[in-house]
């Protein structure tokens, strides 16, 4: 067997056991037993709070006996509030509580809020207290951003539910009956519809990626990680729970200090930072903007990348200040538990090459499929990425259809159907039998990090006053997003509107009025007529 074929059926099935994770079905296992081999070690800090894990699971138990006193099991719990040491007790409170957590971002619009709780129908909301701009409603957050959702459930505060008593009792009657497939977060990513959806990810999934990602890179007590993403974005459940499975410690970035690269460097350096487990936007910002110029962080020796394409550029130049350090890239989306490739960079790559998406995780069966759904096993022939195996995710919440689409059956081994999901994503072996990413497959995209439906920046145009038709299609190379309309709308209105209705992340860089949407041959609007149009005007 050559090299290419080996590392080919290492994408393919790369299966292997771990006994002590099969034994443990609850995440909560893993954090009391950290707690109690490192009782007064550092769990979690920011620049205003540090807890160890004896105080974060104190705080937890605390939020979990009040959150089980109004939620039943198995239940939805909205998080709306910004990353802090609290939120990360508030959200395993709700998970001893027997539910699970839903990050959602308190600088979400109204109108995307609002979607996300009619989908979740939760009876409660945990928030922090006040908000953000007092004479700016489009700020708001905590419990005035809820009640004016016209949602109706009940808000409360951490500190609401931390004044309460811990109910120890009651704690162990629910965990009694808890199961490894019970779900532990669900995470809302873009919907093609323009309703967001939530991928619902159980703990037995968590809990065997996360044993296979800890072993692989080599993350232990002694590390330190800095926490780069927000906590409802799925590069944070690998921070979080990496420390929670080992004891090592986590450091919460303030997201203001990625506008400063000298203060973020600064304060990696403070907290003695070992690991950062980053979005490649968020490395190449540093890089791109000479941070790494002003001062190296030293202590970092594990740099592990996702999201989208890192440039090798950027690469190289965090490699020269770091030349000790290993770099990963890492492969997946939210639907398969954070990754499901990985490839750990050994050398220095040209402006021209791409950076593999690399070998499957331990575990995990990825592999490539044609329009057939015929599976490819030569070099260079491009099909979509699909994965099945351990750690998929449970689908997606009160939308059986779309999981049903998205989570179908197939013979891998040619024999027996099971599920995978399909990811939308293409790629291609080359000639190391390597994975390589290769774009999407649909109208998805990768931009800032997220993962992003073109349709749902469309559904928000189409709804301004003024829009008769609208299109977006994403510019690869410059990396932006243009959103072309018929109507009568001027584009500075049209961007107002949007921007009540989407995060900054999805709002187009350029807005341009068309006199009519030209169609391909099936009737549909002709994107690559725009995508030409763009081209032309480079």
């Amino acid at each position: 067997m050559t090299e290419g074929e080996k590392n080919r059926q290492g994408v393919i099935c790369d299966m292997c056991t771990n006994e002590r994770l099969d034994e443990m079905g609850n995440i909560l296992d893993f954090l009391e037993q950290t707690e109690e081999r490192f009782r007064y070690k550092t769990a979690v800090e920011d620049e205003k709070l540090s807890l160890t894990y004896h105080e974060l699971g104190v705080m937890a138990r605390r939020i979990g006996s009040a959150v089980s006193r109004r939620v039943e099991p198995g239940n939805p719990v909205p998080v709306l509030m910004e990353k802090s040491p609290i939120t990360l007790a508030v959200m395993l409170g709700i998970v001893y509580a027997g539910c699970f957590y839903v990050p959602v971002n308190p600088e979400n619009p109204p109108e995307r809020q609002k979607k996300i709780l009619e989908v979740l129908e939760p009876s409660i909301v945990i928030t922090d207290g006040g908000r953000v701009d007092a004479e700016d409603t489009k700020t708001m957050s905590g419990p005035d951003r809820v009640r004016n959702s016209d949602v109706r459930v009940e808000v409360l505060t951490a500190e609401d539910l931390l004044s309460e008593d811990a109910d120890p009792d009651r704690l162990e009657q629910i965990r009694i009956h808890s199961r490894e497939t019970d779900i532990l977060y669900a995470l809302f990513t873009s919907g093609s519809t323009g309703v967001p959806k939530a991928v619902m990810v159980s703990h037995g999934a968590v809990i065997r990626f996360i044993g296979h990602f800890t072993e692989l890179f080599n993350i232990s007590e002694k590390d330190v990680i800095g926490n780069q993403a927000p906590f409802d974005f799925d590069v944070s459940v690998k921070d979080i729970y990496s420390c929670i499975m080992t004891g090592a410690s986590l450091a919460l970035i303030p997201k203001e200090y990625f506008s400063t690269p000298p203060r973020l460097l600064d304060y990696l350096c403070e907290k003695k930072v070992t690991t950062l487990i980053w979005a490649v936007s968020a490395l190449t910002l540093v890089s791109a903007l000479k941070g790494l110029d002003y001062r190296i962080p030293t202590s970092v020796d594990k740099v592990l990348f996702s999201g989208e394409a890192m440039p090798p550029k950027q690469l190289r130049a965090w490699q020269k200040a770091l030349p000790g350090a290993s770099f990963v890239n890492l492969y997946g989306p939210t639907e398969i538990t954070c990754n499901c490739t990985y490839y750990k960079v050994e050398r220095t790559f040209g402006d021209e090459e791409k950076i593999p998406a690399g070998r499957a995780f331990p575990g995990r069966n990825v592999f490539l499929l044609d329009d057939e759904e015929r599976m490819i096993v030569i070099p260079g022939k491009t099909g979509e990425i699909c994965v099945a195996g351990e750690s998929l995710s449970n689908g997606y919440y009160r939308d059986a259809d779309r999981t049903e689409e998205r989570f179908p059956l197939y013979p891998v081994d040619g024999t027996h159907m099971e599920r995978i999901y399909k990811t939308g994503d293409l790629g291609y072996y080359n000639e190391n039998g390597e994975m390589i990413f290769a774009g999407r497959k649909d109208f998805q995209i990768k931009h800032m990090g997220h993962r992003i439906e073109l349709e749902e920046i469309e559904s928000a145009m189409n709804g301004a006053d003024g829009i008769d038709k609208s299109c977006c299609v994403f510019d690869k190379e410059r990396n932006r997003i243009f959103g072309f309309y018929m109507g009568g709308a001027e584009p500075s209105r049209v961007r107002r509107e949007m921007k009540e209705k989407l995060p900054p992340y999805m709002i187009p860089a350029k807005l341009k009025k068309v006199t009519a949407m030209p169609l391909n041959k099936n009737g549909k609007t002709d994107r690559a007529y725009f995508k030409r149009l763009i081209r032309e005007k480079r």
